[in-house]
């Protein structure tokens, strides 16, 4: 038979396995940097953020993101030609989580060297459409479409899969944290509220479209991303649960079918499942008791 240390021993395994590729190292999946002596930060430990960006409901909302930002051609365009998410499919969603960390719970004067970072990347990425259109990731505009679709996947995955989901206050809260990050990022006017924040991806819907690298990218993230065995059925749940909770207006150009019974039936319980187990991998074990 196998006992509790065993199970807890492949749960691990599993959770391991998977912080490992989404995130990096498990520190870098949790954002707290091991070591880091306590200064002036730009979030209190009492701020919404932190409490979003410490749940691994943001695995979900990693993911999410995502499959949203896909959606606006010209941001495609630079993740298609600046991005080899083939060769490395998981380094954007690890350079994402070690930035996230970084500006969440670091010192202000590493968040501020991790913005400086990202800054000098988007100067360099540059290029043509298949459109034609020219895009720059420094644009502004492809800067707030990046930031609230973030903003929203984040917030989203955390209200519906997270440990200890925010009040309408603490939701507001949330978004005017990031608002802090992505207006050091160029951001300009960056939505604060819920409400805001609707306003502002219904504004983007006209000019959203599905690529022909739109779908391939969805297609390569949501079913063949290389994972060892152990790690694909439980990232085949956070896919499951990341897509559960795009609109019908963002899947049906990525070709993702909605099933609402499935959904509700089976995905969402599976995604409170997962996430916990990852939580509970993340987080450091107590000490044994003396003898």
């Amino acid at each position: 038979m196998t006992g509790p240390g065993a199970a807890d021993r492949i749960r691990g395994r599993i959770g391991a396995a998977i912080i490992e590729r989404i995130a990096g190292p498990p520190l870098a999946a949790r954002g707290r940097p091991a070591g880091v002596p306590r200064g002036e930060r730009w979030f209190g430990e009492d701020r919404p953020i932190r409490q979003v960006h410490s749940d691994s409901a943001m695995f979900i909302g990693a993911i999410r993101a995502l499959l949203l930002q896909s959606l606006h051609p010209l941001a495609m365009a630079a993740v298609a030609e600046h991005s080899d998410y083939r060769g490395d499919p998981w380094g954007r969603l690890q350079r994402t989580s070690h930035f996230i960390g970084t500006t969440t719970f670091g010192r202000t004067e590493e968040a501020r060297q991790a913005i400086a970072r990202v800054q000098a990347v988007h100067q360099r990425v540059t290029g043509t459409a298949p459109d034609g259109r020219p895009y720059a990731a420094s644009d502004p505009h492809l800067l707030t479409w990046v930031h609230i679709a973030e903003a929203d996947s984040f917030l989203r995955a955390h209200s519906n899969f997270g440990i200890h989901p925010l009040d309408k206050d603490g939701r507001d809260g949330y978004l005017a944290d990031m608002a802090k990050i992505g207006a050091a990022l160029g951001v300009p006017d960056p939505p604060q509220t819920e409400a805001e924040l609707a306003d502002r991806i219904r504004a983007y819907r006209p000019e959203l479209a599905a690529t022909a690298e739109a779908r391939e990218a969805a297609r390569f993230l949501l079913l063949s991303p290389p994972l060892p065995v152990i790690a694909r059925a439980p990232y085949g749940v956070l896919a499951a649960a990341a897509v559960s909770l795009l609109p019908g207006w963002a899947r049906r150009p990525l070709y993702l079918p909605r099933l609402p019974v499935t959904e509700t039936v089976l995905v969402r319980p599976a995604g409170h499942v997962m996430v916990h187990a990852i939580q509970w991998a993340i987080t450091a074990p107590r000490p044994a008791p003396a003898a």
